[in-house]
């Protein structure tokens, strides 16, 4: 990724803006121009939560290249507490301590370095819920 497209990306890579369709009222992420839902144009911005729980995940013994540093890393789909599944990679936990359900909140870490000159790029990833400050569900829906 260029600096220029780095930097068009950036709200949503530091603070988990999406959109929210004012039609269906979908939140949507990452922002796209036309709801997923009911097809009409979202544009609102919208910033999430940034908790949610893993849906699934995998750990990674075999990196592509720029991830080499991480690995073992473990890649999860999660689940926000506003709805959409969001791609990323866990971060300050034991890849055998993961498990589906575990609450986990994002922060800003670095992704990878990229380039001769060794551009950083930093983005979102999710760590374990420091502090359990979830939503309450009602009675009798699923987690």
């Amino acid at each position: 990724m260029g600096i220029p497209a780095y930097w068009r990306t950036r709200t949503q890579r530091y603070a988990l803006v999406g959109e929210v369709c004012h039609k269906c009222g979908a939140k949507i992420f990452p922002p796209r121009d036309v709801c997923p839902e009911c097809t009409r144009p979202a544009s609102d911005p919208f910033t999430f939560s940034g908790r949610g729980e893993v849906y699934s995940f995998s750990t990674i013994y075999q990196p592509p290249e720029g991830f080499e540093e991480f690995a073992p890393y473990t890649v999860a789909l999660v689940k926000l507490e506003e709805g959409p599944l969001v791609t990323a990679q866990l971060t300050d936990v034991d890849p055998a301590e993961v498990h589906i359900g575990m609450p986990v909140e994002m922060v800003t870490r670095k992704l990878r370095e990229e380039g001769e000159d060794g551009q950083i790029i930093y983005g979102y990833k999710f760590r374990p819920l420091l502090r359990n400050t979830l939503t309450p569900r009602p009675s009798g829906q699923a987690a």
